[in-house]
């Protein structure tokens, strides 16, 4: 009887699995197909797809197999629980397929193969037959909401079709693609190939598991305690006597009996190798992750600035060289920018394999609050403009670049006369991006006004801000709302970020399923691309990336908001405006903040301007507008255009921005006085007094 209930239950709990899953992901399908349809309505949806390679308008989601109950001694679930451990601790790529039939889609990890394998070895004919039975009948009865949910879907599909010459050119990876293949794509897509999360709906599915194995587990126990009420009265004395003996000292051992035990099959791994612990399964690397992971050097470099702010400088090192190179990232970006497109892409790697001693900055603005005040309240910390990142953060790094190479080149005892003919004995250059090329102009016009090195000898600013008022209507109408709205935000809201894990963690998983359901990702990425004035960058994949994690997620200052605002606004690459005569008159010694495009003249460096003719964010009008005040002010500058978005200059693998960049560093030459180079063409600090007052930095 027991052994009868035991099957009805096991067949019961396997049926009641398939419609789960069979319902989710007719759910899945669905939810993409209405996205695939709104995507079809929407203009400008074609170069969005083809920007984004290898994307299919079927969605990939794709649960375990159908769990088999009691193989050989081992439950279902506890396959189940393996094959998920085994799947999140290795890299996740998918497989598309270009034909029309489901097909099963698993990461092609050796762990994952060899353990289907060997599942499938041990199941005898018999369970494989009635198993067989129970999935076709299911498959017929579900077969019309299969038929409904997919006619959007395959309306959606004719209107964008697959060829097949297209698949043979390699824009969709075959099934049959060898692990091998897989490992090569590791080197040069780090965020594609090491991504371990689980989406949303996997995180759903996995849920639904859990409970439907809870209540079949309840249910399986109380059967055997009515149809086995002798059992069921020994194991209850077993559990009082026990007890009991505890109470009174007595050992324990004298009350154990054997009880039945699971046997692990000798394909089965040993139960220290089982990893039944869940965590939130997000992706949390970091830029150390990703450089040691691909085999480069190294080191973290811990920063405070003037007002307390705890800055994370990074370095990729190369100790004995004397050519420097230090990377500062934009807007909403960290670090992690410059090295996201693996060994193949990334300036980082690049500049490193050319013999550079590498340096990636990062800015104040995690929610994280690093400060050597633990204490600082949210209103505190994000009360900072761009000007802080000019006249705090880069002269913070640059100095603590600068004291290590010092240390590290120091001359020799022999030679006591060297240090005295050169003044720093490395070459120091800077790749910016976005807004972080307004922040090192800044820099070095404000060191310069105050007669102290900058430390730089060139500046490479990849789509640059500083001038916006030419720009898309949609910034055009945000500008104007903001600078309406922002009197009575500013009290309330000190800045733009997520403040709980819980909806960073949501942000991370749905980042995820964008990329399972490629409908639903391509109807994100266009509206992000309406949202930003039709840029066409990888938006999606940008989201995807690590640094945008449940635990730390860049932000944006509410004055660093409103600052771009400013100078969008007076169409001047200007300071942050205080709002007061006496506010800036005793920060700037003047009525209003001081106007940078004035100074351009005070950069005695070459400056090298790099645009992007697809880039909405900031157009290449405007970094040509650098480029002509720069030229009048008789500044060394060039300017390069590039069939590029805002964010290809980071976060896409592009051959020819890389070739451009590195030709750009190779033009400097050696170690320079650049303290006598000042002096010479060094305005004098009465006539700058004249013109600006003091600049409080």
């Amino acid at each position: 009887m027991q052994r009868a209930v035991d099957n009805v239950l096991a067949v019961t709990k396997e049926s009641v699995k398939t419609i789960t899953y069979e319902s989710l992901h007719n759910i899945v399908r669905f939810i993409n197909g209405v996205s695939a349809l709104l995507l079809s309505i929407l203009p400008g949806k074609t170069s969005i797809l083809e920007g984004i390679h290898g994307w299919e308008l079927r969605p990939t989601f794709r649960g375990p197999r159908l769990p088999r109950w009691m193989e050989n001694g081992v439950s279902s679930f506890n396959k189940f629980i393996h094959e998920v451990s085994v799947d999140s601790d290795t890299s996740s790529t998918v497989d598309y397929s270009s034909d029309g039939e489901e097909c099963d889609i698993y990461p092609p990890s050796p762990l994952s193969q060899s353990s289907r394998f060997s599942r499938e070895s041990i199941i005898t004919k018999q369970n494989r037959s009635w198993i067989w039975w129970i999935r076709c009948i299911i498959s017929w009865v579900l077969y019309p909401m299969k038929l409904v949910f997919f006619l959007p879907l395959y309306f959606i599909s004719s209107a964008f079709p697959t060829s097949k010459a297209s698949v043979r050119s390699g824009n969709y990876p075959s099934v049959a693609q060898s692990p091998r293949r897989f490992q090569t794509l590791k080197d040069h897509f780090v965020q594609r190939a090491t991504d371990r999360r689980h989406g949303v709906v996997e995180d759903l599915h996995l849920a639904i598991e859990f409970f439907i194995e809870s209540a079949f587990d309840v249910v399986h126990k109380a059967a055997h305690c009515v149809l086995s009420p002798v059992n069921t009265l020994r194991s209850v004395c077993q559990w009082f006597l026990s007890k009991l003996s505890f109470r009174k000292g007595i050992p324990s051992e004298d009350f154990v009996t054997s009880c039945p035990t699971t046997v692990l099959s000798d394909k089965d791994p040993t139960p220290s190798e089982r990893k039944t612990s869940f965590n939130l399964n997000t992706d949390a690397r970091t830029c150390q992750d990703v450089i040691t992971e691909l085999g480069y050097p190294y080191e973290a470099i811990r920063v405070v600035t003037a007002d307390g702010y705890v800055l994370h400088l990074e370095r990729i090192p190369r100790r004995d060289s004397r050519k420097v190179v230090y990377l500062q990232h934009g807007i909403l970006d960290s670090s992690m920018g410059w090295v996201s497109n693996g060994v193949v892409g990334s300036p980082a790697f690049a500049a490193f394999d050319q013999g550079y001693d590498v340096f990636l900055g990062n800015f104040r603005g995690l929610v994280s609050r690093e400060h050597i005040n633990t204490k600082i309240s949210s209103r505190q910390y994000w009360k900072y403009s761009i000007n802080e990142h000019g006249t705090r953060d880069i002269p913070a790094m640059v100095e603590k670049i600068h004291d290590i190479k010092i240390s590290e080149l120091k001359p020799k005892r022999s030679d006591p006369g060297e240090e005295s003919n050169t003044d720093q004995p490395y070459k120091l250059c800077a790749i910016c991006h976005s807004l972080g090329g307004a922040a090192i102009l800044m820099y070095v016009i404000t060191r310069r006004m105050e007669e102290t090195p900058h430390r730089l000898s060139r500046m490479i600013l990849l789509s640059p801000a500083g001038f916006h008022h030419d720009s898309t209507v949609v910034f055009t109408v945000s500008e104007y709302l903001f600078s309406l709205i922002s009197p009575l935000l500013a009290p309330f809201l000190p800045a733009f970020y997520i403040p709980t894990r819980f909806f960073r963690m949501l942000l991370n998983k749905l980042a995820r399923d964008f990329h399972n359901l490629p409908a639903v990702g391509g109807l994100v990425q266009t509206l992000m691309s309406y949202v930003v004035g039709g840029d066409s960058s990888n938006w999606v994949g940008v989201l995807g990336l690590p640094h945008y994690n449940m635990n730390d997620m860049p932000g944006v200052a509410f004055r660093v908001a409103m600052h771009l605002a400013q100078m969008k606004r007076t169409k001047k690459f200007a300071m942050f405006d205080y709002g007061s005569r006496a506010a800036n008159t005793e920060v700037y010694g003047t009525p209003g903040p001081l106007n940078l495009g004035e100074f351009y003249s005070l950069i005695d460096i070459p400056v090298d301007l790099v645009a992007g003719r697809k880039d909405r964010v900031i157009k290449p009008s405007m970094v040509r507008n650098h480029y002509t005040v720069m030229k009048d002010a008789g500044v060394e500058v060039s300017f390069s255009e590039f069939e590029y978005a805002h964010l290809d200059f980071t976060f896409s693998h592009r051959e020819e921005l890389l070739s451009y960049v590195m030709s750009r560093l190779l033009l400097v030459g050696a170690p320079s006085k650049q303290m006598n180079r000042s002096k010479s063409g060094k305005v004098k600090r009465k006539d700058l007094q004249a013109k600006t007052g003091k600049v409080n930095t």
